[in-house]
């Protein structure tokens, strides 16, 4: 499971049982801190995911700002509610591709804000597949 965690929406996107396919699946509007555990618990317990892979803001210096401490902060939070690992995969650049994909793909701006973020957990894990 790919996750693009962000304070408004969490883009998340799902691979096949082969892990070769990552598919864009929901962008879940964040409420709060518990309602979005929970709510990244049940995906998981009902997709039966063995592994989520958190898209990790880094800096293009390659540093890790605020953005990146609240990512593992909130993945730690998540960790022991889940029988799933969690890994950290680069995500710098991933939401310009998801914007460029949905550009050239004629998505009108209104449904792109709407698409973005699932789009980008789509690019993470894929990038997490493809090196594994």
């Amino acid at each position: 499971m790919g996750v693009d965690f962000g304070s408004v929406r969490i883009g998340i996107a799902l691979s096949d049982l082969t892990k070769t396919i990552a598919s864009p699946f929901e962008v879940y509007k964040t409420r709060d801190e518990k309602s979005d555990l929970e709510h990244l618990k049940k995906v998981v317990e009902d997709n039966l995911v063995d592994t989520v892979v958190f898209g990790l803001p880094i800096n293009m210096d390659g540093t890790e700002g605020e953005r990146a401490l609240v990512t593992r902060a909130f993945a730690k939070k998540l960790e022991p509610m889940i029988k799933a690992k969690i890994v950290f995969e680069d995500e710098r650049l991933s939401s310009v591709e998801a914007e460029e994909l949905l550009l050239e793909a004629n998505v009108r701006r209104d449904k792109r804000k709407a698409l973005i973020d699932k789009i980008s957990a789509t690019i993470i894990l894929e990038q997490y597949l493809n090196k594994n």
